[in-house]
């Protein structure tokens, strides 16, 4: 996991909820960084700069694209 990067970056675990899915569908390996602490005091996550989506760089055309589906215009949206 040393060599993962930083594709995304939410401030609320209830946005990572819909993407933790579509991201385990298309068996991407990744994790949340500060995902814990952020579920524990929800504030905290803005002082660590936030819940960081960490991916393998091989992975970061269908992360991208997973990310596009979810900001369009479909119905489920990350907020």
């Amino acid at each position: 996991m040393e060599n993962f990067i930083t594709i995304a970056v939410f401030h609320y675990t209830h946005e990572i909820e819909i993407l933790k899915h579509r991201l385990d569908q298309e068996e991407v390996h990744f994790y949340f960084e500060n995902e814990a602490s952020a579920s524990v005091m929800p504030f905290y996550s803005l002082a660590l700069g936030g819940i960081k989506l960490k991916i393998h760089p091989n992975d970061a055309d269908i992360v991208n694209r997973i990310l596009d589906e979810l900001k369009g215009g479909h119905s489920l949206r990350i907020v």
